[in-house]
């Protein structure tokens, strides 16, 4: 068997610098400028640790070095080096790597990275052939990623081993990063791939708040503003749910960024990580508080889009100071689902594991799963 590994190096860099992905050269300079850290290589060994045993005796197809080859090579992985990349790789190379792969006979793709690589293996194989996403980008709404690192290592092992027999159409979306920027959300449909038909490990793709009144998120974010405690710093997370609350407050929130008020004063918006410790820092642990939602049709909390909540800055937040919210509408999209913690930290996911109440409206709870 022949299978193609293919990394992109930086991926989901911009995600804890608050720059909302790192699509482009300005973005990237940018990221780096404000301290970002790649992240995409441990994401991709995470999930390479799952299913390395099993890819004994599979030849594996990658670009050089840290788009692939690196790692295989550390695993001791028998891996066939495509071309040497350079110290700055970039989407063209992901297409090439693709391309050669299918060329080659592969028969799996495993990359790493986030929607916009998913959308340049898809313009190389369309659905010629299957494919796993391992997730390390900012904003993933594609289906064709699994909902964690291990969750992608443990389907690639399956596959290895024949026991994935099942594959559908899965969408490849991917959005405006411009407009994402400015806080509209523009999404689009690029193709389909070749994914494993797997509801344990395979995310599905995002959707909307769901078809509810239009009274229900302003009656959340009602309850949600009289809910807040005095003297307290309170972090409010990304997405359209708590946009409404901080409109509730009347501060200059951000609809796609995390924001920071106190006793009804805006502390901070569109924050990073480190910003975020800085203003944790100076509170008392019992005055550190968090409110954010859930990713509809995903079931997300941490790990898409908001990955300026860090492991090191949800480790500041007592738990019980940790609120999750979100509409009757946009719970119902998960159909009964987990919600799901992808910190980038395992150890913290494991933590978080267990049930938790999602405020849905005034005194209204759900208690629902993290797994």
């Amino acid at each position: 068997m022949k299978a193609g590994f293919i990394v992109n190096p930086v991926a989901g860099m911009g995600g804890a610098v608050a720059l909302k992905g790192t699509d482009g050269e300005a973005t990237l300079r940018r990221a780096v400028e404000l301290g970002a850290k790649p992240r995409a290589a441990e994401r991709a060994e995470t999930a390479l640790r799952e299913f390395a045993d099993a890819a004994r005796g599979t030849l594996f197809l990658a670009p050089s070095g840290e788009m692939g080859a690196g790692l295989l090579t550390k695993y001791g992985i028998e891996c066939e080096t495509l071309f040497e990349t350079a110290a700055r790789t970039s989407a063209a190379d992901t297409r090439r790597a693709a391309e050669m792969m299918l060329e080659k006979g592969a028969e799996l793709i495993i990359f790493a990275g986030g929607d916009g690589t998913a959308r340049d293996v898809c313009a190389a194989v369309g659905d010629k052939i299957p494919v796993v996403g391992i997730p390390a980008g900012v904003k993933i709404h594609s289906a064709v990623y699994a909902k964690r690192p291990q969750e992608a290592g443990k389907l690639v092992k399956n596959f290895l081993e024949g026991r994935v027999k099942r594959f559908t159409e899965a969408e490849v979306m991917d959005i405006d990063e411009e407009a994402f920027r400015e806080g509209r959300v523009s999404a689009r449909l690029y193709g389909y791939m070749r994914a494993p038909d797997d509801a344990e490990f395979m995310q599905e793709r995002k959707s909307g708040g769901g078809a509810g009144s239009a009274e229900e998120p302003a009656n959340l974010a009602a309850f949600l503003a009289n809910s807040m405690k005095p003297g307290t710093l309170y972090l409010i997370g990304s997405g359209s749910t708590t946009m409404r609350l901080k409109e509730r407050l009347g501060i200059e929130g951000t609809l796609l960024g995390v924001d920071a008020v106190k006793d009804g004063a805006q502390l901070g918006r569109d924050l990073t990580s480190e910003q975020i410790k800085k203003l944790l820092a100076a509170e008392s642990p019992e005055n550190r508080a968090l409110i954010i939602t859930v990713i509809g049709g995903q079931g997300h909390i941490f790990g898409r889009g908001n990955q300026q909540l860090s492991p090191e800055v949800i480790k500041m937040l007592p738990r019980e100071n940790i609120t999750v919210a979100a509409t009757p509408a946009k719970m119902a999209t998960l159909f009964g689902k987990r919600l799901i913690a992808d910190t980038g930290d395992a150890a913290l996911d494991e933590e978080l594991k267990g049930y938790v109440p999602v405020v849905t409206g005034h005194a209204r709870r759900i208690m629902t799963k993290i797994g």
